[in-house]
Formats: structure tokens, sequence, C-alpha cells
């Protein structure tokens, strides 16, 4: 089984090399996992609560992407998207927004922070708050739960917003009396680095003390680490390595055993100016090649484009059919279509005379599994093999109670897959268009909620 992974890169700003090490790189690997099913998506939404320069938040959106890509990151293995694609989110936000109690959102750390300013001002407690700063937990629980996160990797001091999260997932799943969302977990990854900026203090736009990452090239990168902080001993006097931004950085790139050497050459007594320059070297063959490709990308917006775009068609693939079992949860659906089961009432009587059936059968390799026919006799669903015939029996009997509103459909060109857990358990024979693909998806699931009736 994968385990849904989803990163929020907020478009504010440009990359520095405390972003590269502590957030890009790690993800990045953590993403080449074979059990990862690895999301990311840029937080264009979110920054708009944080900045009103709209050439700014445009600007940061194509470096951030063309970083993330230049460092490494896969469109073909991963999901890499603009939040602002994804029209499915601002709707769940609101059904969210519906059902998320004030008193929790007046708890929230930065509208808080906020509040607190203005009563030490002396001011009014909500001068300046928007009510997008206010609402900023609901939007971020939407991010997360349009597409199942089971794994939200964030700082410590995010950990409430992934908490509301679930508790806004977990109120929506009681009240509408199905389980619509994964409530996701918070992943802290303790062991990522923080890098010191030039002045000592932690690597921060905040602090304006960052060391870019490609923004200005080499000759940036060169004379921005000659302007790092170090103390007054000469060259020749011995340096002591680990009260050095120098060294710390210069660990945060290199082999141990270059660190070895690095940590010797300070205590022998290497000049600052010399060990500013090994530095330099040290990490400018690393960040090099990413640089020559992120250039690269930078004078090809529209490679940039299509690569977002066919991640949000992928990301959509997810989020609109679970935006439809919404709306149908929560009576929305379209005049005319099949009345699902109400939170809370009783379930409707199974319809008289055909309902939709299973048909068991055992592969020419000796694997078990199942078809989903409807009422009328069409095909709508094939299980995967099993080698064992109670375990395609046990998936049967989930089948049965599961009903349309919980059922997780992945979106194919011509086809479906039907999730559960994160994996892939059934599919959809392929359709010519869309429109039949659609039409099918419907069939599916008035059989869903037929059967979940009928039990």
């Amino acid at each position: 089984m994968q385990t849904r992974v989803l990163t929020g890169i907020t478009t504010t700003g440009t990359p520095h090399l405390g972003n590269y090490v502590g957030a890009i790189r790690p993800a990045i690997e953590a993403s080449r996992r074979a059990d990862v099913d690895a999301f990311f998506f840029m937080a264009d939404y979110h920054a708009l609560i944080k900045s009103e320069d709209a050439a700014r938040i445009e600007r940061s959106r194509l470096e951030i992407a063309a970083s993330w890509l230049a460092a490494g990151l896969d469109p073909q293995r991963v999901t890499f998207y603009r939040q602002s694609d994804i029209p499915e989110i601002p709707e769940l936000t609101w059904f969210l927004t519906c059902v998320t109690a004030k008193g929790m959102l007046n708890r929230a750390h930065a509208y808080k922070a906020a509040v607190d300013k203005n009563a030490e001002n002396g001011e009014d407690p909500d001068a300046g708050v928007t009510a997008g700063l206010y609402m900023y937990p609901v939007l971020m629980a939407a991010d997360i739960l349009a597409f199942d996160a089971h794994q939200v990797p964030v700082g410590r001091d995010q950990i409430q917003h992934i908490e509301m999260a679930r508790d806004i997932g977990q109120r929506f799943n009681h009240i509408h009396g199905h389980d619509f969302f994964v409530l996701p977990e918070v992943l802290i990854e303790d062991q990522v680095a923080t890098l010191p900026g030039l002045d000592g203090r932690k690597m921060s736009k905040s602090y304006d003390n960052t060391i870019p990452l490609f923004a200005g090239g080499k000759k940036q990168l060169r004379e921005t680490i000659m302007r790092i902080v170090t103390d007054s001993r000469t060259p020749g006097e011995p340096k002591d390595p680990d009260s050095s931004s120098l060294f710390t950085i210069f660990r945060a790139f290199a082999s141990e055993a270059e660190t070895a050497e690095f940590r010797q050459a300070l205590l022998d007594g290497l000049g600052w100016g010399d060990a500013k320059q090994v530095l330099y070297e040290r990490i400018d063959a690393d960040v090099a090649p990413m640089r020559e490709r992120y250039e690269a990308f930078m004078a090809d917006p529209m490679a940039i484009e299509a690569i977002l775009q066919q991640g949000a068609q992928k990301a959509r693939m997810i989020a609109t059919p679970k935006i439809a079992a919404l709306r149908d949860a929560l009576g929305l659906r379209s005049a005319g279509k099949a009345t699902t089961v109400a939170a809370g009432q009783p379930k409707a009587a199974a319809k008289q005379g055909k309902m939709p059936r299973f048909a068991s059968f055992r592969d020419a390799d000796g694997k078990f599994r199942f078809r989903l026919f409807s009422a009328e006799g069409e095909e709508l669903l094939l299980s995967m093999p099993f080698a064992d015939p109670k375990a395609a029996g046990a998936l049967q009997k989930r089948l049965k109670t599961l009903g349309a509103a919980a059922a997780v459909m992945q979106i194919k060109a011509q086809g479906m897959a039907l999730e559960l857990d994160g994996e892939a358990v059934a599919s959809t024979p392929d359709y010519r268009d869309e429109q039949l693909r659609d039409d099918a998806l419907a069939q599916l699931r008035e059989a869903l909620d037929q059967l979940a009736a009928q039990d």
C-alpha cells in the first residue's frame, strides 16, 4: 500500500539554500520511494493572504516551480500542481466552512497572534485581520482532505493546522454519516537540517539573512557566502567548527569524509576567507547543474505551464469525483438524480425487481476475481486478482456497504479505478469518450447506493 504524502509550497519569495536543504531536497528524496504517492502543490491561494503584490506572486509561482523541477522533482512520478488550478478546492472550502466551529478558528495560532499584537498596541482586536487570515485553516483542510492525504509534512508551528483538518474532516464525516475523508497524520521530520543565515540566526527571509539558491547565478552565490559573519580569529589561529556557521552549512552539502577534512582544516587555522571559498566551491558543485536546469525552465515558462496543467489534470481526477459525491450527500445533486441515503435516516428499501449483482470467477492463472454488474446487466467494475478467495469475498462484502458517497474514484482518460485505503481494488471498462465514462460513473454510484440500501 502506498502512503499519500501531500506537501504545500507557499508562493511568496524566491527559494534560498535553507529552503533547499530543509524542504526541497528531503521532500524530493522521499517522493522517490516506492511506497510513497507524493502530491506537491503551490499554495498560491494562501499567498494571497500574505501578499497583495500580484507581480511578486506571479514571479514567485514561476521561480518556485522552476526550482523544484530543477532540483529533481519528477512530474511523471508525483502529482505537481497549482492550488488555483483546482476549482474543487474552493468549493470544498465552503462545504467545510459550513461545519467548522468558529470557536476552533478563534484559537488558531496566526489569528490569536494578530489579535494579541493589536491588544498590545491598544487597537481593536480585529484591526487589520482579514477573513482570509481567519479562514486559513479551513482552506488548508480543503487542500488536504480533497486528496485523502495520509500524511502532511509540516514544521512544528503548523501541527495545529493538521489537527484542525482532522477535526473538520471528522466532524463532516460524523454529520453526514460516511467516512468521506481520510484523516491526515502529521509528519514531523526532526532530522531535517536547519541552516544558519549570514548572521548566524536561522536562515529566513524574515531576517533578510538568506543565501540564494539560484537567483543571481554563481556570482551572487559567492558574494553572499563571502558576507557570512565570522569571529575575529586570524589565519593560523585554530577555529571552533561547532560554533561556526560556515561549518554547519558545509556539513549540509558534504560527505562525511569532506566534512572531517574541513573540520580539521579549521582546527589547523584555515583563514575565514579561504574557508568561505571552500564552502562556495562545495555548494556550487551541487548547485551548478541544478542552476543550469533552472535557467532553462525560466527561459521557457510554457514548459512549466504544461507540466503544471498535466499535474492539475491528475489531481482533478481525484478531486472531481470526490466533490461530486459530496454534492450528492449535501443535497446539491442534479434534479431527477437518484436520491442517496440521507445522514441519520433509515436506509431506503431496496428497489423492487432486479438489483446490482456480483459475479465471482477464477482466472486462468488460478487467481480469484469478481465483476459488479448493474441491475440492467452492464459491467461496472472488475476487481483486482486475489490469491485467496476469502480476500475477494471480503472486498465484495465491503463494497456492499460502501455507498457512493464514500467511494474514492480515480478518473483516467478512458475509465476509472476504485480505491480503498489508498489502493486501487477494482477498475471499470474503458469507454470511448468522456461522456460515456461520466455516465458510467453515475451508474456505478447509483449501484453502490442500491447495494448499501439493500444491506
